[in-house]
């Protein structure tokens, strides 16, 4: 007897008792088994999904950076309400770069070495987008860089992608259609004056209007000049264009300086037979209103604008949410231009990571060289530098604009498009000096 009971018992001798009381206890050491395990998967899964970028919010380019981030924060929150990317939440990581080249470099390093961003963004503008490409080819990490000219071009890296509407030829694009009209006006104008910021974004366009002179032909360039963009005074400046009396003034100019430019061509009554080119500055509501009847006539680059060819699914709700943001904050109240293609930048990158079902920045870039995204701002397909595959860029004249309300650019009417044919919805008025009539 003492020799059983200080035996083993065998599992059919125990007590029913006991099978369910070692069942418990295995099944609950398996069940914390699994939890051990499943936590940090789960963990992982509810982490947000950070993307970094610089933006201008002070400095020169501030007014559009401003509408950009605007964009870029309605684009997050639209993206939660839908669950987020790979069921992830997103958050923005982002930092002032004051509008300057030179900060933008450090910035973006910061973002991927120390704040350990999963995807990236921007920046915005030509000139800070140019400098950002030099350090994520170092660190192979993709972009969508947000209103910038040819930035890639000297650069072709392939893991650049450009939110503007620019086509194969982004520098072309800026001034082709200007000289495409100067053309087929009759009596068609020859002599041109080229002035331009000496910045990357400027200069650009300037090499852009120089292509275009040389393809189309039977011009004549008398005047090639650049200037500092710390300029305040463009008195001199337009005094000297005006000496030579060229037929087409062709600029290329930021925010301050297309306010001093339109004012000093009006105090010394510049009246070329075309005047305009890619005021930057004219993308601007507030500018606008400021400027008035003095933009009458000009002829001027624009890469988007809410007419009937460019109205498409989600553009309109968009507006109107960055309508009210603006009024809280005190943007510019219609956002025409800028918000459009920075909430699109982020509709991009989304789609491309549902699509591919990664953050890996090589194969989000492979992905989105192979395929066609659904945006506010119409279908946008990439090649070459990651441009866009075909030009949607217009160019507008400024008619009948009186006084300095800003309810005259609520709509195009006062702000029509006189090229090209495919999306015009009015005639130019040449030459200037009879378009400047009110």
């Amino acid at each position: 007897m003492s020799s059983l009971m200080n035996s083993p018992m065998s599992s059919s001798m125990r007590s029913p008792m006991c099978n369910v009381s070692f069942w418990r206890r295995t099944c609950a050491a398996a069940l914390v088994a699994v939890c051990a395990l499943a936590l940090p998967t789960l963990a992982k899964a509810a982490d947000p999904i950070r993307i970094g970028f610089s933006m201008a919010l002070t400095g020169g380019v501030a007014p559009a950076g401003k509408q950009v981030l605007a964009a870029l924060q309605i684009w997050r929150d639209d993206v939660n309400a839908k669950g987020g990317l790979l069921g992830r939440p997103v958050e923005l990581v982002y930092y002032d770069d004051q509008s300057n080249p030179q900060n933008v470099p450090g910035l973006y390093t910061k973002l991927m070495d120390v704040d350990k961003v999963d995807l990236l963004i921007g920046p915005y503008a030509t000139n800070m987008v140019a400098p950002a490409i030099a350090v994520l080819m170092e660190h192979k990490k993709t972009t969508i860089g947000i209103l910038a000219n040819a930035a890639n071009s000297k650069f072709h890296y392939d893991q650049y992608f450009s939110m503007l509407p620019t086509g194969p030829e982004p520098q072309k694009s800026f001034a082709y259609g200007f000289f495409e009209l100067a053309a087929a006006a009759k009596p068609r104008p020859k002599t041109v004056a080229i002035l331009a910021a000496d910045a990357e974004f400027a200069q650009n366009a300037a090499d852009g209007a120089r292509q275009s002179i040389k393809e189309i032909g039977g011009f004549d360039l008398v005047v090639d000049q650049k200037y500092p963009p710390t300029t305040t005074d463009y008195g001199s400046i337009m005094q000297a264009v005006k000496a030579l009396n060229p037929d087409i003034v062709y600029v290329a100019a930021y925010p301050p300086d297309t306010v001093g430019i339109v004012r000093a061509a009006n105090e010394i009554a510049l009246t070329p037979k075309m005047f305009g080119g890619t005021f930057i500055g004219l993308l601007l509501t507030p500018i606008k209103a400021q400027l008035g009847p003095l933009m009458n006539g000009i002829v001027n680059n624009e890469v988007f604008l809410p007419g009937p060819a460019f109205t498409f699914s989600g553009t309109l709700e968009l507006l109107h949410k960055y309508q009210e943001i603006a009024k809280a904050q005190g943007l510019d109240p219609m956002g025409w231009s800028y918000p459009p293609l920075g909430y699109a930048a982020g509709q991009v990158l989304a789609q491309a990571v549902e699509g591919a079902k990664t953050l890996d920045q090589v194969q989000l870039a492979a992905y989105m060289h192979g395929h066609t995204f659904h945006t506010v701002v119409g279908d946008v397909t990439f090649g070459k530098d990651g441009e866009w595959t075909k030009s949607r860029v217009v160019f507008t004249q400024f008619q009948h604009v009186t006084g300095n309300s800003m309810d005259q650019f609520k709509d195009t009417s006062h702000e029509v498009i006189v090229w090209p044919d495919q999306y015009k919805s009015d005639t130019m008025i040449y030459p200037y000096a009879e378009a400047k009539k009110p």
